[in-house]
């Protein structure tokens, strides 16, 4: 066999899984989940496999097309978009700096909430631990 015949038959296999591939994009995420529940059916270490795939692949992401909570995809769509009226966009910018610094106060004030917790866990402990010390010394000076 020649180096074209091995090239033509390695690229027909992997052909057509991009072709499969293509079409089950195309037909959206139903589809990947209805080819995952057949292959678990007939095969389940294929199932498994195309699991794994779609996982992989972020196929059944729901966060793949956000970049983060308030990013920079937000800020070029909808949210920061322009409307036209000056006073509207005003007062749009206005709310969102409020939420936006409320969150970041909101945030702070569970960081501290988290902070008093620890220190309270961390000083329960030092006093469990002291106690026993406390009566080990107190018998030693009875004795």
């Amino acid at each position: 066999m020649t180096t074209l015949a091995q090239n033509s038959s390695a690229s027909g296999f992997t052909g057509w899984l991009h072709r499969a591939e293509a079409w089950l994009d195309s037909k959206g995420r139903g589809a990947w989940i209805a080819a995952m529940v057949v292959s678990f059916i007939l095969f389940w270490p294929l199932g498994l496999a195309l699991l794994a795939y779609m996982i992989w692949s972020k196929k059944m992401s729901c966060a793949s097309n956000r970049i983060s909570r308030f990013g920079s995809k937000h800020r070029h769509g909808g949210v920061y978009r322009a409307t036209g009226n000056a006073a509207f966009d005003a007062y749009k910018t206005e709310t969102l700096r409020r939420l936006e610094e409320e969150q970041e106060n909101f945030e702070a004030f569970l960081q501290r909430l988290r902070d008093a917790r620890d220190k309270a866990e961390f000083d329960q402990f030092m006093d469990e631990r002291a106690k026993p010390q406390a009566t080990d010394e107190g018998d030693e000076k009875t004795a």
